[in-house]
This record gives structure tokens, sequence and C-alpha cells, in this order.
């Protein structure tokens, strides 16, 4: 398959004005989130109404994720089901499935569009010439905002960069993604200032390699998130998935604005040394259990979250144990844990002493034990504590006694009031009485005082 823009095979005869409904089907990291919520506003500038799964569409967007070969596998499900569902849309494939060139997805057929991953940002633009898509402005919809709403989302994902300059033996993403790039700060600032009048309180920011930033332009992140925190007026700002490292005392500064909200999702990947340079990680558990230390005595209430790989090749018993005991003297709030699995393309699939599924599988429900563990530990650490939450909205639209939401440090919280429904995107002030009968959740007791979602 030729590497850039190809044209499928035209199933559908000569290429004619279509309607314009649009269904973009996502997979993978908050990234693509990020990259779907933007194409769906241009679509919508360029005339186009953006439908759910459930709905007809004339034209199909399937953003692929190939970080693993279930990913892999999971892409392909989405292609399949999403050409029966529609069989006379358009169908348009992008993201990292499309872009590493797999046969997976030369081998479906029906597909009219592939664009790789270094043409995402221009995405719409190529559809609408390749495939004879006019744009109609007149009946564009611009309220992206609305459209989170309806599907009882409250936060919006902001794509800041792209691409990573180091190679983890493990992931294909670096192939997929290629040379870091950084968009603009007054691109990234036009962008939250546009969802904050459209009623947005809380926006992450997202990329590859997010502490990254700037190093193609002499910025960094730490300036950028002060940018914003002095530019706009976004209520909440999250920062997705952040490498553990090169965080130096301005990035830390930045929380002193409360805006900025105390979470930080540090992949760790193993709590063994021996493993982690296999990994060809730059960050060794000292200086892992160092940043941790230096994040919770400056920002209270740190909420520390990771990704933990089980059963890497080479892990032996003592590095297993290593991880396990590392992982519990850093009382994560929650571990992404999962098991090991090869990836064509990468140096770990190629390295010897891979480790049995069953290993893997046992060492997996340890690690996850575990987790369960520190989560309802840091969720009992809250109780009594009176926190700001963030309601998500319902996507049928029904008005609900209790709502779910996210403490600022992205604790989960079952809000109930028998007064006076809560309505979604609302920021309502409540008090941490305990946790639901799991003890997975916090149960939150509002406050008198409540903020209107369009305050």
């Amino acid at each position: 398959m030729r590497r850039g823009l190809e044209i499928g095979p035209d199933h559908h005869g000569p290429a004619v004005s279509l309607g314009r409904r649009v269904h973009i089907a996502t997979l993978g990291c908050r990234l693509n989130e990020a990259e779907s919520e933007e194409w769906a506003e241009r679509f919508r500038d360029a005339g186009f109404r953006v439908v759910d799964a459930d709905a007809p569409a004339d034209l199909v967007v399937v953003n692929t994720c190939a970080v693993t070969q279930e990913a892999v596998r999971k892409s392909r499900g989405v292609l399949r089901r999403s050409q029966r569902a529609n069989p006379r849309a358009r169908l348009i494939v992008s993201g990292c499935l499309a872009t590493l060139g797999d046969s997976a997805v030369s081998a479906e057929t029906g597909v009219d569009l592939i664009v790789v991953n270094r043409d995402k940002d221009r995405l719409v633009e190529i559809a609408l010439a390749t495939l004879n898509l006019p744009a109609m402005a007149e009946t564009a919809a611009t309220d992206a905002a609305g459209a989170l709403f309806a599907r009882g989302r409250q936060r919006a994902f902001i794509k800041i960069q792209d691409g990573c300059r180091y190679s983890c033996t493990f992931c294909i993403t670096t192939v997929a993604r290629g040379a870091e790039r950084s968009r603009t700060p007054a691109e990234i600032i036009g962008a939250i200032d546009r969802l904050v009048a459209q009623g947005i309180r809380e926006v992450v920011l997202t990329g590859v390699h997010l502490g990254g930033y700037g190093s193609d332009s002499g910025g960094t992140l730490s300036e950028l998130i002060a940018r914003i925190l002095g530019e706009t007026g976004i209520p909440r700002l999250r920062l997705g998935s952040l490498e553990p490292w090169d965080l130096g005392d301005a990035f830390w500064r930045n929380f002193e604005d409360p805006r900025l909200m105390p979470h930080l999702h540090l992949p760790l990947q193993s709590g063994s040394d021996h493993v982690l340079r296999r990994m060809a990680r730059r960050c060794k558990t000292a200086e892992f259990a160092s940043l941790v230390e230096q994040g919770r005595a400056r920002v209270p209430d740190l909420n520390i979250t990771t990704d933990i790989i089980v059963g890497f090749p080479g892990e032996s018993v003592d590095d297993w144990d290593e991880t396990l005991a590392f992982a519990e003297s850093m009382r994560f709030g929650h571990i992404h844990a999962f098991a090991y699995s090869p990836r064509t393309g990468t140096r770990a699939a190629e390295m010897p002493s891979q480790v049995d599924s069953h290993t893997k599988h046992r060492r997996l429900i340890a690690l996850k034990d575990l987790a369960l563990q520190m989560r309802e530990a840091v969720l009992r650490e809250q109780i009594g504590k009176s926190v700001e939450i963030l309601c998500e909205g319902n996507p049928d639209g029904e008005r609900r006694d209790t709502r779910f939401g996210y403490t600022p440090n992205y604790l989960p919280v079952q809000v109930a009031t028998h007064d006076t429904a809560i309505d979604g995107n609302q920021l309502v002030k409540a008090v941490l009485s305990g946790l639901d009968d799991a003890g997975l959740m916090l149960v939150g007791r509002p406050m008198d005082r409540r903020t209107d979602s369009r305050d």
C-alpha cells in the first residue's frame, strides 16, 4: 500500500454530492479523541450533520488504533461493522492502523479514502476535495460543545502536539506518529476560547509526548499552561498522559492556579529498573519516586495514576516482586494494568525470554487486586472534604436526582440530592460523605450553593 493519500476502489460509481450526515468512529487514545472532535467541528463548519453510530450516515470516518495487535483487531472490526451498517456510505480510514500500512486496511473492500497521520490535520479538507463533497457553509452548525453535551460528555480534548522523539522498545507510536510537532499557543488558546464561549468548563490537553510540547519551536509545556491560565477563562484545565521526566519548577508553579486540576497520569510501565532498561525508558524508579514526592509536596491532594505493563520480555520473578512493591509504595489512585502483547514492528517483539500467557495472567490479577486496594485507600482519604464536582450529562437528556462526576483530582463521585435535580455540565460544591457499596466511587452531598451550567 502506497504511503500517503490513497483512494480506494470507486465502488459507488462517479463522484457525486452526497448527503450531509457524517459519523466518526474513534478507537484508542485521547489524542485520537481530540482529533475526532476537531474533525467533527470542521465537518459541521462545512455543513455536515454529525450523527451517532446508530443513525444512518452518508459518510463514515474511522480513526483507528494500532498500539497493540488487539487494537488492530478492534479497528478492523469497527471497519467491517461500519460498512454493514451503512453499505452505501463513503468510508474514510485514518489513524495509526492506516498509517502503518497494515494489510488490515488494504484488505478491506469499500474504503474510499485513506488519510495517514501526517495529513490528519487536513482530513476534512482532503475529504471534501478528493470525494467531491462541496462545503455548504449556509447549513453549518458550529456548536461543538452542544455536540459533546448531547453525548453526555462535559470535557473537551485539545491536541497540542503530535509525535515523539523517543523509542521505547514496546511502542509503535513513534513509527505511526513521526517526529514531534507542536501547535502554536495562539491556535490552542483560540480553540479553548471558542469552547469556553460555547459553555465548556473543562479542557484536557493531549499529545503523544505531552511534555515534549515546544521542542520544535522553542517553547515548553509549562509556558503554554501559564499562557492558557493567564489568557483564557477556562474554569478547569487538565493534562493528559505525561511522561515522568522534564517537569521542572516552573511546571509545579502552575498548580498555584486552582484551575489547573491536581491530577497527573505518569506512565511508570514497570517497577523494576532491569525491565525499564529493556524498555528503553528514560525514568528509573528512584527518579519516578522523587518526582512523585516533589509533586505531592507542591500540590495538595495530588492524585497520581499510572500505566504498568505486566509480563514484559525478560521480566523475572524478582523483577515482578519489585514492581508490586514499588507500585504499592507509590499509593497510586488508579493503575491502567495490561499484559504485554508483542506488537510487530517493535524491538520488544523480537526480544528473547518472552513471558508465557499463564504467568502474565497471574501477575495481572495480582496487580489489579493491589490497584483496587490502593484506589479504595485514596478514595477514603477524601471523605469529609468539600470539593467542586463537574457533573456529567445524560445522553438521553433525562433529568435525574443523582449525577456522576469527578473531583478536581479526578476521583469519581456520585452526587445525590433529594431537593433539586442536578443538570449536566453543572459545577456542584459537595461534601464527600462516603463510598458506594462497591468501594469504587465516592458519594457526595451537595452544599447549598451550586453554579448554573451557563453562568
